[in-house]
C-alpha cells in the first residue's frame, strides 16, 4: 500500500496571477483543495517540502494529508501538478478532498519482474513498455504503491495485456472496455535482419 504523505499549508487570502507570483518569490507554491461537496479552499505550500514529496516517486498515488488549516488535517489526493516549462519547479497543485474510504482513480506505476524467466528476452528480445502506469480504481485507504507484473514464460512477439495481470483485492482497472496492452517482447532489428537473410537464402535454394 502506498505511504501517506503530509504537507503543511496556509490559506491564501488573495488569488490571481499577481498574488501567485508574489508567493512563489517567497518560496511558496499556490494550490487549491476542492471536491467532496465543499467549497474550494485556496492554500499555499512550502516549495521545498512539496519538492521533496514530489520526488518520493509516489506523490500522485498517495493520500496527502494537508495540515495547518483551522487546526485539522484534510485528507486529499493530488490530481494535477503544474511545472514551470523552463525550471520544472512546481508552480501550482490541485488537490481533491476525499474521505477515508472514498473510491478514487489513481495512476499506479508498473514494475516488471522475472525477466530472467522470459525465453523471449533470453533470445535477445527487448521489453517494449507501452504503459509505465496503470489507471486504477480503488479505496483511498488501499492505494497500491506499485503493480508488479511477471514476464515469466513470455516469448518473442508476445504481448502482455491487462487481462493477464492479477490486481490486488478491491482494485480494478479504470479502463474496462478493452484488453489493452501493457508491454510486448519485441524482436530486435538484428534478429529481424538475420531472419530475413535466412528467408532469402532459402528462397534462392529453391
Amino acid at each position: 500500500m502506498s505511504d501517506t504523505l503530509t504537507l503543511s499549508a496556509e490559506t491564501r487570502d488573495r488569488v490571481g496571477k499577481g498574488a501567485s507570483r508574489a508567493l512563489r518569490r517567497e518560496g511558496r507554491v499556490p494550490a487549491v483543495i476542492y471536491g467532496n461537496n465543499q467549497e474550494p479552499t485556496s492554500i499555499h505550500l512550502d516549495e521545498r517540502a512539496l519538492y521533496k514529496a514530489l520526488h518520493t516517486g509516489h506523490f500522485m498515488n498517495s493520500v496527502v494529508m494537508i495540515e495547518g488549516l483551522d487546526g485539522k488535517a484534510i485528507r486529499t489526493i493530488a490530481k494535477d501538478v503544474a511545472l514551470d516549462v523552463v525550471t520544472e519547479r512546481p508552480v501550482h497543485v490541485d488537490f481533491l478532498r476525499i474521505g477515508e474510504h472514498t473510491t478514487v482513480t489513481v495512476a499506479v506505476p508498473v514494475v516488471f519482474a522475472d525477466e530472467e524467466e522470459s525465453p523471449g528476452l533470453k533470445k535477445g528480445g527487448v521489453l517494449n513498455i507501452v504503459r509505465h502506469e496503470l489507471e486504477l480504481v480503488c479505496d483511498a485507504a488501499e492505494i497500491p504503491s506499485e503493480i508488479t507484473i511477471s514476464l515469466k514464460g513470455l516469448e518473442l512477439g508476445d504481448s502482455l495485456h491487462i487481462s493477464a495481470v492479477t490486481l490486488p483485492k478491491g482494485v480494478a482497472s479504470a479502463i474496462d472496455d478493452r484488453d489493452f496492452t501493457i508491454a510486448t517482447i519485441a524482436t530486435p532489428a538484428a534478429l529481424k535482419s538475420e531472419g530475413a537473410e535466412d528467408a532469402d537464402e532459402a528462397a534462392e535454394g529453391e
